[in-house]
């Protein structure tokens, strides 16, 4: 039995679901969401609650049914409230800025490193160390967010380089005299 798949996934108002053969589609305020109908859970409406069970009893069917769900759960969400993450960055020099559809960010090499904006997200900047990377699709910020963090990952000695606003990172002591 799935700990995560036998939960409802409830339908906010203003969300609109939507289920073929093939895939299943969520609308809402913030966009619409498109997902592949996985052949192993079957999907059900009732009560302005979405259920995913199981089709069978089989173990691919089993591993499927809280993985389905939580895709679901997650567009659910997605269009409806959106999902951010903000990075901060450290360093002396280090900084970033949005020109129209690209990202600027300025991290100790010899150029400046241009990263396009992807459809469908929005990269904002409130300080010139702080970048915020929103949008309706939690795996495309995510995505979104670690291409950014691995311009300059943390290093642990001085702590410089890009990191998650919740990240801690572990720092090292130096060579001594």
């Amino acid at each position: 039995m799935s700990r995560v798949g036998k939960h409802p996934v409830a339908i906010p108002a203003g969300v609109e679901f939507a289920m073929s053969d093939a895939r299943v589609t969520i609308k809402g305020k913030l966009g619409e969401l498109r997902s592949p109908r996985l052949p192993d859970v079957d999907i059900s409406v009732e009560d302005s609650q979405i259920w995913v069970r199981p089709s069978h009893d089989g173990k691919r069917a089993q591993a499927m049914w809280g993985t389905a769900r939580s895709v679901i759960a997650n567009m659910v969400v997605g269009v409806s409230e959106g999902f951010s993450k903000r990075l901060d960055i450290i360093g002396v020099g280090y900084r970033a800025a949005v020109d129209g559809k690209t990202l600027t960010l300025q991290l100790g090499y010899s150029h400046d490193i241009v990263f396009p904006i992807p459809e469908g997200l929005t990269i904002t900047c409130e300080r010139p160390n702080q970048i915020t990377v929103s949008g309706a699709d939690r795996q495309r910020v995510g995505q979104a967010a670690a291409e950014i963090r691995a311009f300059r990952k943390p290093e642990p000695y001085k702590g410089k380089g890009i990191r998650y606003a919740d990240e801690w990172v572990r720092r090292k002591e130096g060579k001594k005299k």
